[in-house]
């Protein structure tokens, strides 16, 4: 699961926990996914899937009673989807020659490699508790992605004796562009979604850099709270890489 908030009321930290979090990802993105590619297949079955899959319904590691195959995550590609064309073992290749470099372990000195390798895709990411507010977040975000103002979004699958939230992802291209991220925030906020969002570069899930990591670094550099007081209604966003806000 793409990991970017506070842990979970009650839940105990331990040290380096970021690799464990790695692990799980990387297991996720091993495993079959069920996916909604509009380039392939008719809108008009679009909402008999969604219904199929809903993600509060659809287990991690089958059902139940044990049946059924492993589902790392749900996905719906849009009719713009573009699959990563960056070189992602030339940046872990970097990665390991920083580490043994000595130079600082930063947020500019990980974005230098990304724009080098063109690492560039990034995501916003909602955390929210199995069930129905889920399901219609989700519902959201895949419709828009349908239209293709998104060109991709995922969710995680439920796991019973994992974490009680499930994560929902909506990528953009370039996450160097802040006005980009700041655009898609904007797309997202439109479909109804107002449940606080924080945002992830690939980059950072490439190179396991996921919550409590030994580098200290903050596993995103944005977050948005939607302001339902304000007229008209918008988001208030801040780069946790400056602590500044951006909107």
């Amino acid at each position: 699961m793409e990991e970017g908030e506070a842990p979970v009321d009650g839940e105990v930290e331990t040290p380096f926990a970021a690799e464990t979090y790695a692990a799980q990802a990387m297991a996720a993105d091993m495993d079959p996914w069920i996916v909604f590619d509009s380039k392939i297949t008719p809108r008009s079955e679009f909402d008999g899937w969604l219904e199929r899959n809903r993600p509060s319904q659809v287990y991690r590691f089958g059902d139940e009673e044990g049946g059924g195959r492993p589902v790392g995550w749900v996905a719906v590609r849009g009719p713009n989807f573009i699959p990563c064309t960056g070189d992602v073992h030339g940046l872990q290749k970097s990665w390991e020659k920083l580490l043994a470099s000595g130079r600082p372990i930063n947020f500019h000195t990980v974005r230098e490699l990304a724009l080098k390798h063109r690492v560039l895709a990034g995501k916003w990411l909602m955390h929210l508790d199995s069930g129905f507010k889920l399901d219609h977040a989700w519902e959201c975000v895949a419709r828009a992605a349908l239209d293709g103002k998104v060109s991709m979004v995922k969710v995680s699958t439920y796991d019973p004796k994992g974490e009680a939230r499930q994560v929902i992802c909506t990528y953009n291209h370039n996450f160097s562009d802040e006005s980009e991220v700041i655009k898609m925030d904007s797309i997202i906020r439109a479909t109804g979604v107002k449940c606080p969002l924080t945002y992830k570069p690939d980059v950072y899930t490439y190179l396991g850099i996921y919550r409590n990591n030994r580098w200290k670094l903050c596993p995103t550099i944005y977050e948005s709270k939607f302001d339902l007081e304000c007229v008209p209604r918008r988001s208030h966003i801040v780069n946790r890489v400056t602590n500044l806000k951006v909107t």
